[in-house]
């Protein structure tokens, strides 16, 4: 079995850098790598330090493209999402700020979109498992409670 080579804190800051110019990172994903790397905790806070200094990492603008990301792409709802930001240490102005973004509209059409996909595969007739089976899939989406038993209401009265 291979050993991996020992990495200097300038060699991790080049690479550090090469991953935050191709993707957006957070200061928690490149944390990560960089003990994955066996830097020390000091090197790793000056590093990240020095990647927050030279704009390679902005939790502001990696927020922003996540929560847009997650909502178009993935059709995770607010709650998924902000649990996500959450994990990755992201504060909580930021993240507020970021789910402003999210037009009401479309949120709430992208549910709705969503919901309907989703009655078209269940096969239960009784109305109350319908609801149940709709309900647990928009929580599990992310999607707040309201809005989805809303939805769901209208779904099933037309």
């Amino acid at each position: 079995m291979r050993t991996k080579k020992e990495i200097s804190p300038h060699d991790a800051l080049v690479k550090a850098q090469n991953l935050c110019a191709k993707q957006e990172k957070c200061k928690a994903d490149i944390r990560k790598k960089l003990y994955d790397w066996k830097i020390s905790s000091d090197d790793i806070e000056n590093i990240i330090n020095k990647l927050v200094t030279d704009k390679f990492i902005d939790e502001q603008r990696y927020t922003e493209y996540f929560v847009r990301d997650k909502f178009r792409f993935n059709k995770w709802g607010r709650i998924k999402i902000t649990f996500a930001l959450k994990q990755k240490q992201i504060p909580q102005d930021i993240i507020n700020f970021a789910m402003q973004q999210i037009d009401e509209n479309t949120y709430r059409e992208s549910l709705k979109n969503e919901l309907l996909k989703k009655h078209k595969s269940i096969k239960d007739a009784e109305t109350y498992k319908i609801k149940e089976k709709l309900l647990r899939f928009a929580q599990s989406r992310g999607y707040e409670l309201e809005i989805s038993l809303n939805e769901i209401e209208q779904l099933l009265s037309n």
